[in-house]
């Protein structure tokens, strides 16, 4: 009887383990999910304020046609991106760059550089950036720790008995692009 009473606790141990893994491993499924949407939310808005800022520089700029029209692509292309975070992230490089050649343009108009459109579409943006670089780094350590535990033993026990797979980083590849574009303006 006492045999039989160490058994059903082992399987009772082993039980109660097997669903805590498990609901861990939902959890942190669950704040990757929650983590991305933070960052598509800051995409979103920085794809808001793009136009915006395009239309100002054109008031002042608008022979510098190609710089235009690379922002443009580069941002239409990244709002139709709604692949992995990796794909995303490639298009993200993309954007970065055309508006840091925007923003190279600005610099040779003084006038814009000092009007107030422009100043408040700038800060905007830069806020923006912020928010975005707190959400990537949100939403990485969030996969980190999901990805940990899907590989430690034994919790990847269970994340392989119930299909749980790892999370792809969101990861900027150029090292250059990993800063947020200059939005100063001032000499």
């Amino acid at each position: 009887m006492l045999a039989l009473y160490i058994v059903l606790g082992v399987i009772a141990v082993v039980v109660l383990y097997i669903v805590g893994a498990y609901n861990g491993l939902v959890r942190l499924r669950q704040h990757v999910r929650e983590s991305w949407s933070a960052i598509d939310t800051e995409l979103r808005r920085r794809y808001d304020l793009i136009p915006n800022l395009v239309e100002t520089v054109k008031g002042y700029a608008g022979h510098e046609r190609e710089a235009l029209e690379a922002v443009i692509a580069a941002r239409n292309s990244a709002v139709a991106s709604t692949g992995s975070p990796e794909e995303q992230a490639r298009d993200e490089n993309v954007l970065v760059g055309a508006l840091r050649q925007l923003f190279a343009v600005v610099e040779a108009y003084p006038d814009l550089k000092a009007n107030q459109s422009f100043l408040d579409l700038q800060r905007q943006l830069a806020n923006t950036e912020d928010r975005l670089q707190a959400s990537r780094r949100f939403y990485n350590a969030n996969v980190r720790a999901l990805n940990t535990r899907i590989e430690v033993f034994p919790s990847n026990l269970i994340a392989s008995w119930f299909r749980f797979r790892q999370e792809e980083f969101f990861e900027i590849e150029d090292a250059a692009m990993r800063e947020a574009p200059s939005v100063s303006f001032t000499e």
